[in-house]
């Protein structure tokens, strides 16, 4: 089946510019949402998407990322 990740890159078109979604998905817990983009930042490291925006929230004593727009270039 894939990541939720994989399954947001097979869904967009390349070089369309794609939010990371949260409302009304499973991406609504912040948990699974920093999760998801975490993946997708080892996917810019491949190559194959370009984060062009991220933004993160401290929760407690780690980080999250919150937001995250990408673009599929791979």
């Amino acid at each position: 089946m894939g990541t939720i990740a994989e399954s947001l890159y097979r869904d967009s078109e390349f070089g369309t510019l794609q939010e990371l979604p949260r409302a009304g998905s499973a991406l609504e817990h912040p948990l699974v949402f920093d999760s998801t983009a975490r993946d997708l930042q080892r996917m810019a490291q491949k190559g194959v998407v370009e984060i062009v925006h991220e933004h993160s929230t401290l929760v407690g004593d780690t980080w999250l990322i919150d937001q995250m727009r990408f673009r599929k270039i791979g």
